[in-house]
C-alpha cells in the first residue's frame, strides 16, 4: 500500500494547480488543522491552539489521522485510519477528502514527524498557504516551514507566532 501511496501523492503534487499564497493573517477566516494523534497532552495542545484562532476571529476545522491502538480522546476530531486508504493509496474517508478539498486560508500540519498518509493529503490540498515543521524534502507540500522546533508544543508557538506576523 505504501508504495501505491507514494506514487498517488508524487501524482497529487504535480497535478494540484491550486492558487498558493500568503493571506494576511488578520483577513484570514478560516484554518485547516491536521494532525497524527499522539496522546491525550498532543490532544489538549491543539484544542488550546483552535481556542486562540476562534478567539482572533478565525473558523478552524480539524481532521486527524488515528493510527491503529490510539484513542480518539473525547471524538472531538473527524478523523480517518489507515483502514481509509485502499491498497492503491487513495483515501476513501469522506471527512478526509472534503478537508483536503477545502481552500483553507491557511492549512496547519502539527506533525513533528512527516506521516505519509496525511502528506498525501496536503499534496491534494486546496489551501491557499499550507504551514508545517520544516525538513528538507518538504518543499514541496509547504508554502511557510518553521524550523527547529524540539516538540509539539515548540511547533504549535511557533506556528502561532509566525502565522500572526503575516502582512
Amino acid at each position: 500500500m505504501f508504495n501505491f501511496l507514494k506514487i498517488n501523492t508524487k501524482r497529487h503534487l504535480r497535478r494540484n494547480k491550486s492558487a498558493r499564497e500568503n493571506v494576511p493573517y488578520t483577513q484570514a477566516k478560516t484554518v485547516g488543522i491536521i494532525f497524527t494523534v499522539e496522546d491525550m497532552r498532543k490532544h489538549n495542545l491543539i484544542k488550546e491552539l483552535i481556542k486562540k484562532l476562534e478567539h482572533d476571529g478565525k473558523k478552524a476545522s480539524v481532521v486527524c489521522h488515528l493510527p491503529k491502538d490510539k484513542q480518539n480522546y473525547e471524538f472531538l476530531f473527524d478523523f480517518f485510519t489507515g483502514k481509509d486508504v485502499s491498497f492503491w493509496g487513495n483515501n476513501t474517508s469522506e471527512a478526509a477528502l472534503k478537508f483536503s478539498s477545502t481552500a483553507f486560508d491557511y492549512l496547519l500540519y502539527l506533525d513533528t514527524e512527516p506521516n505519509p498518509l496525511i502528506l498525501n493529503l496536503l499534496a491534494q490540498s486546496k489551501a491557499k498557504c499550507r504551514i508545517g515543521k520544516f525538513w528538507a524534502e518538504g518543499r514541496p507540500y509547504f508554502e511557510l516551514m518553521i524550523e527547529n522546533m524540539k516538540g509539539v508544543n515548540d511547533l504549535i508557538d511557533g506556528i502561532y507566532k509566525y502565522t500572526s506576523l503575516l502582512r
